[in-house]
């Protein structure tokens, strides 16, 4: 089973870290409002970079490392990755 690191763009233009080992659940989770506390009166939230891991300790640990970076850093992670996303406002 894989593993996932991802960022969520919010509909207030915040970013959002967390991790998962089902990506589209976890997507349609959030925006049905019962995800995580920061997402639920944020919605909705777009899926704009994530990362695959082999296990959960690894998509856990590359989460922390990411949530610890300022807002700058996050966005060049995700714009290094996700050249289609450039021209949209972040």
């Amino acid at each position: 089973m894989k593993n996932y690191t991802y960022i969520l763009r919010c509909a207030d233009n915040t970013l959002y870290c967390g991790w998962t080992n089902d990506l589209e659940k976890r997507l349609k989770t959030h925006n049905e409002g019962k995800g995580a506390k920061y997402t639920r009166s944020r919605l909705p939230v777009t899926l704009i970079y994530y990362e695959e891991f082999e296990t959960s300790v690894e998509a856990q640990r590359r989460e922390y490392q990411i949530k610890r970076l300022p807002r700058k850093k996050k966005l060049e992670i995700i714009m290094s990755k996700n050249s289609n996303i450039q021209g949209e406002k972040l």
